[in-house]
């Protein structure tokens, strides 16, 4: 039980960092809107969402998922606002997996360099500090994939020429079903590559 509460509660806090990503790069490039609805901020109550934040991660660790993915409160963004009309929107979106890599090598860091010691509180705090890399790479490289709603579509996008409209149109409308796929028939495939790229990092097995 223990276990899965620090789990879900890194996965939570997680989850927050990458959406107040987004809100701080839209500040940046000229949207306050996330600023003015008080959403650039660590508050979890500002971001949990009952069902993305909660319930799912819960489901998926009491069931021994591989995988623990889990959304927030979606940051309110007005691309009209942005001053980069063309590639706003993919910056903003690019944010969010920047900032959970950025969490991941940090972490990284520390395991690779900073003595933890033998005592069981260390080895306690190590196995924390895995769970915050494997987490935040998952949440990263699953955000990339180029399936709406998630960040890798609005990235592609902002690339594909006008002629693509229609595609574009139609991939928005259907995102969620090819989403729903990708997690039951390819995500497993991708999930053990991710983990080769853990175990470089970490040089050792998620546990």
């Amino acid at each position: 039980m223990i276990d899965i509460i620090f789990s879900v509660i890194v996965l939570v806090f997680s989850i927050i960092i990458h959406e107040v990503a987004h809100g701080a790069m839209a500040e940046r490039l000229g949207d306050r809107t996330a600023r003015d609805m008080g959403r650039i901020t660590l508050n979890p109550i500002k971001h949990i969402d009952l069902f993305g934040s909660i319930i799912v991660p819960l489901l998926l660790v009491i069931s021994h998922s591989s995988m623990l993915i889990g959304w927030a409160k979606p940051v309110p963004i007005n691309p009209y606002a942005l001053r980069d009309r063309k590639y706003g929107e993919a910056k903003v979106a690019m944010a969010g997996p920047l900032a959970n890599i950025s969490v991941a090598l940090i972490f990284t860091l520390v395991l690779r360099f900073l003595p933890l010691g033998s005592s069981l509180f260390s080895q306690n705090l190590g196995a924390i500090f895995l769970e915050v890399v494997w987490i935040n790479l998952l949440l990263a490289f699953f955000n990339l994939v180029p399936i709406p709603p998630l960040d890798g579509s609005h990235i592609l996008f902002a690339f594909l020429p006008k002629s693509a409209e229609n595609a574009i149109a139609f991939l928005n409308q259907f995102g969620i079903f090819f989403l729903i796929m990708f997690i039951y028939f390819v995500f497993p495939y991708f999930g053990s590559y991710l983990m080769e790229i853990f175990q470089f990092l970490v040089g050792t097995k998620i546990v």
